[in-house]
């Protein structure tokens, strides 16, 4: 039987504007997160400094 995953969610430290501008562009777990430019964030209304601070952080911690 294969081993079923389930999704890591984004870290709630990165506030609910920047939950909410990453879920309208498709992203609403850490896994979504592993795909992107996490620079590229940065040109999202409502994603600042501290969240790919913390997404950077999250994902060196889980990798």
């Amino acid at each position: 039987m294969a081993e079923s995953t389930t999704p890591t969610p984004l870290p709630r430290s990165i506030g609910a504007p920047a939950t909410r501008a990453l879920a309208l562009a498709g992203i609403t777990t850490l896994d979504d997160v592993r795909g992107v430019d996490l620079d590229e964030l940065l040109r999202l209304h409502g994603v600042g400094p501290k969240a790919i601070l913390v997404l950077r952080e999250t994902l060196a911690a889980t990798d």
